[in-house]
């Protein structure tokens, strides 16, 4: 989780492309030049560990964009394909 959020901050899209799992990966990523991504709080998580397969992560992700700051909260859900841990999809909390 940390290195996809180090990933939008920095518009590293290869990277993102290739944590994404394929069957929700986007053909691009779309990154907005006037969202700049600040800070990564983790709330919690379940599973991730080095003999699971499937993991999750709550989060927030602090953000300013057009000079007005803005937070997103998620619950993400990863899973492991061929050894490495990839982004499946997540909720978006209000």
């Amino acid at each position: 989780m940390r290195s996809r959020f180090s990933a939008f901050a920095v518009g590293d899209e290869a990277y993102l492309l290739r944590s994404w799992a394929p069957e929700t990966r986007p053909a691009a990523v779309d990154f907005d030049p006037a969202m700049r991504w600040e800070a990564l709080e983790i709330l919690g998580g379940s599973g991730g560990g080095p003999f699971h397969t499937a993991g999750a992560v709550e989060f927030r992700a602090h953000y300013r964009a057009h000079g007005r700051a803005g937070t997103l909260h998620e619950h993400s859900r990863f899973r492991r394909d061929d050894g490495a841990w990839v982004y499946a999809d997540g909720d978006i909390t209000p």
